[in-house]
């Protein structure tokens, strides 16, 4: 029997989500999420997508720590014939916030690469510290397999050199690792090859823009596969704006919190990344409910939206220079896939970069890669939803099948 299955986590501080999926024709066997791990109010909730009895089930009570919700997850999965040793599990997936310029690739887990990984946790202290966490355990409960580390940095590791550094000191910046690294990788690799397959071309043939719009957002140009700008940079703080975080701003606003405002640095952080952005400006962070009240007359929302389209136009716009020829504008995550209204606000405006909307076709909801550009558009205005667990779990296949 050939070991074709692959296992993707991502753990984060307090959740671990998972899915299992069996690489020999790239289908899902099971899915599931354990959240508010620590808490007496635990649960997981898991969901068999094949066997006899497919249907989610819930789980709730105290899960202490994150072995604990791993041998959970395990327990599920052997419920349905799936158990972590089955002779069928290939990989373990690892979702990894920051690669730093270290890792730019998937790299097999062994103890040098997770020492290396723990160094990165300056970088990304909300995210690293959890998946290191998930990888340890996951290694005990399964030593004998192969635990891939797939970076959500790794795919911007192709920026050019300007693109990447902040014009700062060198010295300084090459003494704290000071660069734009970019995130959402997985989501950006998967969406651009999807939309040149959307376009009946090769990734080589195509080059697009890519705006991945969730509670976070990025935006990225990738030319020919490659990804050569990117709008999140030392951290997924800087760029669009976003559902709780600010994107771009001046660097002396912090300098002036601190100085007139008395705020700390650790204040200040939090302001930027907890109570920014979209909830900064109108208190909601969900951008139904943005929308909700922006058709409703509320200008605080109005604004809000406004400020948030502005933002992406200015980055279409700014991408279009940086590759020159653009073949596709494509949206992405739960706003890109799901706000016609975003969708039509960004591209409204922009026939001079040629893009147009088939506003009919951009109305409806579909699960599919899909047009909904008009016609007559130079450019292609794309939604493909996008799938990290699914490019998680082939590029870790990829890598310990040859």
């Amino acid at each position: 029997m050939t070991a074709s299955r692959v296992l993707v986590l991502n753990s984060g501080s307090s959740s671990v989500k998972y899915q299992l999926l069996d690489m020999a024709d790239r289908s899902r066997l099971a899915v599931g999420l354990v959240e508010r791990i620590g808490e007496e109010t635990s649960r997981i909730v898991h969901e068999p997508l094949t066997g006899p009895t497919p249907g989610r089930r819930e789980q709730l009570g105290p899960i202490a720590d994150h072995e604990a919700a791993l041998n959970a997850v395990a327990a599920e999965l052997a419920a349905d014939g799936m158990g972590l040793d089955s002779p069928e599990l290939a990989a373990v997936g690892h979702r990894v916030v920051h690669g730093g310029t270290k890792f730019t690739r998937p790299t097999v887990i062994d103890d040098e690469v997770l020492a290396e990984i723990r160094n990165l946790v300056p970088l990304a202290p909300l995210h690293n510290p959890a998946n290191v966490t998930g990888i340890e355990v996951a290694r005990a409960l399964r030593p004998d397999i192969p635990q891939v580390a797939v970076f959500d940095t790794a795919f911007h590791a192709t920026m050019p050199e300007y693109a990447a550094r902040y014009a700062i000191d060198a010295a300084t910046a090459d003494k704290y690792s000071i660069r734009r690294y970019g995130f959402h990788g997985t989501s950006h690799a998967y969406v651009s090859r999807a939309a040149a397959a959307l376009l009946g071309k090769a990734p080589e043939e195509v080059n697009v823009i890519v705006l991945h719009l969730g509670n976070g957002a990025s935006a990225s140009a990738v030319r020919g596969g490659v990804c050569v700008d990117t709008s999140m940079g030392l951290t997924p703080l800087e760029g669009l704006v976003m559902g709780t975080r600010s994107g771009d701003l001046d660097p002396a606003v912090i300098f002036h919190l601190a100085r007139v405002g008395g705020l700390s640095v650790d204040e200040i952080d939090s302001l930027l990344n907890k109570k920014s952005g979209l909830l900064g400006l109108c208190g909601d962070n969900d951008m139904r409910e943005v929308l909700r009240r922006a058709g409703g007359g509320d200008e605080a929302a109005r604004t809000a939206f406004a400020t948030y389209i502005h933002r992406l136009k200015k980055y279409i716009g700014a991408y279009s220079a940086v590759l020159g020829r653009v073949d596709a504008v494509v949206f992405t995550a739960g706003v890109g896939e799901n706000s016609t209204e975003v969708r039509e606000a960004a591209v409204d405006g922009l026939a001079e970069l040629g893009l147009a909307l088939d506003l009919q076709a951009n109305a409806v909801r579909s699960s599919e890669p899909r047009l909904v550009s008009a016609e007559y558009s130079r450019v292609a205005v794309a939604v493909v939803p996008t799938d990290e667990e699914l490019e998680i779990a082939e590029q870790s296949y990829r890598l310990v099948t040859g």
